[in-house]
């Protein structure tokens, strides 16, 4: 008996390879141009004499 081909499904494994290889790009452009992690922003806090803690908001290492 001869093998049945099924038209389509040698393609499906390389489109599933080329749509993660976009996403690796996406994400390293999107790192590369500036953006920024959800937990890259550092947490500063300074206590001065008489005056208290004084806080502020500092910008993280994407720009």
């Amino acid at each position: 008996m001869a093998s049945e081909n099924i038209p389509g499904s040698g393609n499906t494994g390389l489109a599933f390879i080329l749509g993660g290889v976009v996403v690796a790009l996406a994400v390293v452009a999107w790192l590369a141009l500036g953006g920024e992690m959800p937990g890259d922003k550092p947490d500063v806090s300074i206590t001065v004499p008489g005056v208290g803690k004084v806080e502020a908001d500092v910008k993280g290492s994407g720009g």
